[in-house]
């Protein structure tokens, strides 16, 4: 089988990505960006990617250069078989080095062996779970993935609706937290009172507020009572001094992090020098299932666990799946419950929790999940 093309489609909502200002729902990204890998036996792998996607459109098109080390994507890869994925994961990270490595074209490369997965079982018959050595669940807790309201009382309401949905697990991050820590405090305390002492609740307070570790340790001790599930991302993501510092400050809430974080090298830093408790690849951020496979090592090895981060359409809520079924220990899966038709439209066989608040993994060929391409045509604004 050898790949025949790739085509990158930058899909456009008709929403803003903002902060809800009451208890609705959040729209989500503006934008979205999606790999089709099509072969010359008519089977297409499909990703999504977290980037910006006009940039992410520049690193699949670019022109062969001749120099080997300012190629894109497209031009790296055609003619390729896309099984050989570590050889080809190399050949990408190496042809793009000089304007990649980390960023947009990490990203791109992450969503190209997402793919390239998604191909591999669709050519064998095979979910991606036994492509990585075999599940240990076929279905995965699921929490709902959303944004701060702006209010307590808008809080409650976004909890309740959570309740309702059969969501056993929480997580609100960035929209209004970290402008006043009063308002935050009373924030995270009208999620605990309404969601109950046997629903997890996990906070995001954005890396974007610029917090020393102090501030950090501070914001751990507040928000103790609330027996918060883990607190992420609370520090720049280069910041792993930062991180160790917390950590040392003998807190007792889990610190996580890494859904900005690539490769398991990078992991690897993040790790021993942040002293995390959870770790959260992003599969098109960190390098895609091959980059995550050797981060569940890294893991693994200095007994933490692995979360990974998930915020787009069902591509990448599958593609985590089949990640969580196969980790040792799976926390659980996060879904991003946005309202935004672009992310939900494009899916012709979108996942589905059970009434115990599970989401089962995909049990057909590759991610398992089928993309309507008429409705990726009909959000496209680079066709």
């Amino acid at each position: 089988m050898k790949i025949t093309n790739v085509e990158a489609f930058i899909l456009e909502s008709p929403f803003k990505y903002q902060a809800p200002e009451g208890s609705e729902e959040a729209r989500g990204v503006k934008h979205c960006f999606l790999l089709k890998v099509s072969t010359d036996e008519g089977l297409v792998g499909w990703s999504d990617v977290e980037t910006a996607p006009h940039v992410g459109e520049a690193v699949v098109n670019a022109p062969e250069s001749g120099s080997g080390v300012f190629e894109g994507l497209r031009a790296l890869v055609i003619g390729e078989d896309p099984f050989d994925v570590e050889r080809l994961w190399d050949k990408i990270y190496r042809g793009s080095i000089y304007y990649g490595r980390r960023g947009v074209a990490m990203q791109v490369l992450s969503g190209f062996d997402i793919a390239c997965h998604d191909l591999i079982g669709k050519a064998i018959g095979r979910p991606v779970y036994k492509i990585l050595g075999g599940a240990r669940r076929d279905r995965v807790r699921a929490y709902a993935s959303t944004l701060f309201r702006p209010t307590p009382d808008d809080i409650r309401r976004s909890c309740d609706y959570y309740l309702e949905k059969g969501f056993t697990a929480v997580k609100f991050g960035w929209g209004v937290f970290g402008q006043n820590r009063k308002l935050d405090i009373a924030l995270v305390a009208a999620a605990r009172e309404t969601l109950g002492s046997d629903v997890e609740l996990m906070i995001d307070p954005g890396w974007m507020v610029n917090r020393s570790a102090y501030d950090a340790i501070e914001l751990c001790r507040a928000l103790e009572p609330y027996n918060i599930f883990w607190l992420e991302d609370f520090m720049h993501p280069e910041n792993y001094e930062g991180y160790a510092k917390v950590k040392a400050a003998g807190v007792r809430t889990r610190l996580a992090a890494g859904e900005q974080e690539a490769t398991a090298w990078g992991f690897r830093d993040l790790i021993n020098r942040g002293g995390i408790d959870v770790v959260q690849p992003d599969l098109s951020r960190c390098g895609g299932f091959t980059q995550v496979r050797k981060i569940m090592w890294e893991a693994e090895h200095a007994g933490i666990d692995v979360c990974p981060h998930a915020w787009l359409t069902d591509l990448l809520t599958a593609a985590s799946l089949h990640v969580n079924a196969v980790l040792p220990r799976a926390l659980f899966l996060e879904y991003n419950v946005s309202d935004n038709p672009m992310l939900r439209e494009v899916i012709q066989n979108p996942v589905q929790m059970d009434a115990e608040g599970y989401i089962p993994v995909p049990q057909g060929p590759g991610l398992g999940i089928e993309i309507n391409e008429q409705a990726v045509r009909r959000f496209c604004v680079n066709l």
